[in-house]
């Protein structure tokens, strides 16, 4: 199966600077797109990296992200943090 025919996932993160980010929220298809839809009316920053999702995706919602994660959450996170300076 291509990515094209492949279901969106989306999968929803949060992180308050002290341990490791939390899975908040995780979809495929319709799911995944309000995910989405809510996270964009909500001013919330969102990055497309599908292997990244899809990787998160396996974690259940309230764990924290492993330790193989850090350093592709953490490049979001710098992302996400980089994109919130310019609209202030």
């Amino acid at each position: 199966m291509s990515d094209v025919d492949r279901p969106r996932t989306a999968v929803a993160l949060h992180y308050d600077g002290g341990g490791a980010p939390v899975v908040t929220a995780k979809g495929q298809g319709p799911l995944a797109e309000k995910i989405v839809e809510i996270a964009q009316q909500s001013g919330v920053t969102v990055e497309e990296n599908a292997a990244l999702a899809e990787a998160l995706s396996t974690i259940d919602i309230d764990e924290e992200i492993p330790v193989e994660l850090y350093q592709a959450v953490a490049q979001v996170i710098s992302y996400v943090m980089r994109a919130a300076e310019k609209t202030r």
